[in-house]
């Protein structure tokens, strides 16, 4: 198993530096720079603020000062946020975008495997059908047009819930169901197939014909050989939720990490994007291993590959 990771971390290290290179000569490319206002600023000033972060020298020269900078844990100064580092900047956003995240995947797993287990062992039955139907919609509506629905329905209109704000547990409820919904239609979709191939496999079919109760054969045996090809989706699945969604955060107003990275990228913070931008890659790859130490843990075959 120690191999096995060192293999994927191996493979990681240089993807993360592809991105983070990527996105730092991405960012010089945009037209213009953090200190422009609409009042121009006098030539020397500019010139002294270009001074003082680094940015009047060559841009190779840039790259490799930020690499030093980054391998060291440190992200370099917000250009926008007075007397803010970058890391202090993401860690004031973080937190609620981890929230948000994790309650989003709890709801998103509970109800997408319960949807997908009842919809395989009722195959081309009604709860099947409303199951598919439900997972369809759920893909297929965009969270930008959930969002303001459940806003206008149970915000506006009955007043159950804030509009927006971080106020209390209340607030969080529409954001996680808006992130939720679709996770649950994937969820339960590859719950469905899962189970649909593994309760026709010969080792069911010998629990059965060994008498072994329904509920002991697809929680013990079934569902562990299912659930494989969503522990692969769950990788970068929840690295998006955690990391917020940069449409829900901005819709209903929460001081997440989604909303500071497009604030920033409007602003052209340079160094908070690319401060959220490593956090997200690292978050992928950190995630995408653990999928695939619980897939080689699930599934004995991946191991002894």
């Amino acid at each position: 198993m120690f191999r096995f990771v060192l293999r994927r971390l191996v493979v990681a290290l240089p993807t993360l530096l592809m991105v983070v290179t990527v996105a730092f000569f991405m960012m010089r490319a945009a037209p213009g720079n953090p200190f422009e206002t609409n009042r121009k600023l006098p030539a020397q000033i500019e010139k002294n603020i270009m001074a003082k972060y680094g940015m009047d020298r060559p841009l190779i020269q840039q790259y490799a000062t930020y690499l030093g900078g980054v391998a060291h844990g440190d992200f370099g100064p917000s250009l926008k946020y007075t007397d803010k580092s970058v890391l202090q900047v993401i860690a004031g956003g973080f937190p609620t975008s981890l929230e948000i995240g994790l309650s989003a995947l709890t709801v998103a797993l509970v109800l997408g495997l319960s949807l997908g287990v009842v919809a395989a062992l009722r195959q081309n039955h009604a709860a099947d059908y409303v199951a598919t139907a439900m997972a369809v919609l759920g893909v297929c509506i965009p969270t930008f047009v959930t969002a303001p629905l459940l806003l206008l329905v149970f915000a506006s209109m009955l007043g159950w819930f804030p509009a927006g704000g971080l106020n209390g547990p209340r607030s969080l409820v529409l954001p996680v169901i808006t992130l939720a919904l679709p996770q649950i239609a994937i969820i339960s979709r590859l719950t469905r197939a899962g189970m649909i191939e593994v309760l026709r496999s010969n080792y069911v079919r010998t629990a059965r014909a060994k008498g072994l109760p329904e509920h002991e054969i697809v929680l013990k045996h079934a569902l562990r050989a299912a659930i494989l090809p969503l522990v692969s989706y769950l990788g970068p699945a929840c690295a998006g939720l955690i990391t917020g969604s940069l449409i829900v955060e901005q819709i209903f107003s929460l001081p997440g990490l989604g909303k500071g990275f497009v604030t920033s990228a409007l602003e052209r913070d340079y160094t908070v994007v690319m401060g959220v931008v490593i956090v997200y890659a690292s978050l992928i790859l950190a995630l995408n291993l653990l999928a695939d130490v619980l897939y080689a843990l699930l599934d004995p075959r991946v191991r002894l590959a």
